[in-house]
């Protein structure tokens, strides 16, 4: 008798790095392009232009790993303080949890005797882990990982941050402050459709509410640079 097997691919257990990597990535680009293109409008010379890159991409790439790693530290800390209590009511209350899950089970469609009976088998097999999934949806796909979180946000933003700071580096023509947007708003463009392709959503759909935001962006910094600036814009 042949047996087929069936391999199902899901993203969920991609979604604590993809968003980290996404948002790095992307508050990357924007803010370093954002600043690049202020100080350009405004006429700075190339020196001044890399130091406010470079001083961006560096204090960016330490803000958004501090940011992300003390966010998650969080959750992680009230998902240890939830495991703890579960443990704590499974070792005084066991009768009380076993019902708590047996209500759980025939709340999502079971019959009374089949939820007990599943409520049963499973804290036989695990009950700290039944409960964390069934009870408070602590699962290892979603468990808080503040490290991981912090290097793929970190990392993104640079990786974001160097597109200004390449073109500043090898361009030397005119409308410096065209080209930073052009390039800024379609490097945007890709990575929201990469992210939402990984995701599983429409691309288009990514790339325009990446745009959005980061023509807004560009558009002010421009702006600001402009009205404010000394010197003849580039």
């Amino acid at each position: 008798m042949r047996h087929s097997s069936h391999l199902e691919s899901h993203r969920l257990h991609k979604a604590g790095w993809l968003r980290a990597a996404v948002l790095g990535a992307n508050d990357g680009l924007i803010s370093t392009a954002g600043l690049v293109v202020g100080m350009a409008a405004a006429g700075a010379e190339l020196r001044t232009l890399l130091l406010t890159a470079a001083a961006g991409l560096t204090a960016g790439a330490f803000s958004m790993a501090a940011g992300e790693y003390v966010s998650v530290s969080s959750q992680a800390d009230v998902e240890r303080a939830d495991r703890a209590t579960e443990a704590r009511e499974l070792a005084e209350r066991p009768d009380f949890e076993l019902q708590e899950l047996t209500e759980i089970y025939r709340r999502r469609g079971l019959r009374p005797e089949l939820a007990a009976q599943v409520a049963r088998e499973l804290t036989d097999h695990d009950p700290l882990d039944t409960h964390l999934r069934d009870e408070l949806g602590i699962t290892g796909h979603n468990e808080a990982r503040p490290l991981q979180a912090a290097l793929a946000s970190a990392g993104s933003f640079v990786a974001g941050a160097l597109v200004p700071i390449v073109i500043v580096l090898l361009y030397r023509g005119p409308s410096l402050t065209a080209l930073l947007i052009g390039v800024t708003l379609l490097m945007l463009a890709a990575l929201g459709a990469l992210a939402a392709r990984l995701g599983g959503a429409p691309a288009l759909r990514g790339a325009v509410r990446v745009l959005f935001w980061g023509a807004l962006a560009m558009a002010a910094s421009a702006l600001i640079g402009q009205l404010f600036g000394t010197a003849p814009p580039a």
